[in-house]
């Protein structure tokens, strides 16, 4: 299992634009959470990901992404998940959390 994180970060965007590629799944969820919370020490911003390479996320993934929310909507900012893949996408649905994140394509 692997996962390949970038950053695209425009200067004057509110936002990270994230792209995972890859499986995000128990055995990458700690590596994501600490790229993720290194960004946020930096400075809180709304957060993008793109998972239009994303190939499978279980559980603990979801959760990694749930507590980044929580600490984010601190400062009224928002995770969007742009592109999922179908199977992704389902995932997102089934949990009810295309309801709490704001979903993008």
């Amino acid at each position: 299992m692997s996962i390949d994180i970038n950053l695209k970060n425009e200067l004057d965007a509110d936002f990270w634009e994230v792209f995972v590629n890859g499986e995000l799944d128990v055995s990458t969820a700690d590596q994501f959470k600490e790229y993720l919370h290194k960004l946020i020490d930096k400075d809180i911003k709304n957060i993008r990901f793109d998972l239009s390479n994303l190939d499978y996320i279980d559980s603990t993934g979801l959760g990694v992404m749930i507590g980044v929310l929580k600490r984010i909507k601190i400062e009224n900012k928002e995770i969007y998940i742009k592109s999922p893949k179908d199977n992704v996408k389902k995932i997102f649905s089934i949990t009810g959390l295309d309801k709490i994140f704001k979903m993008e394509g």
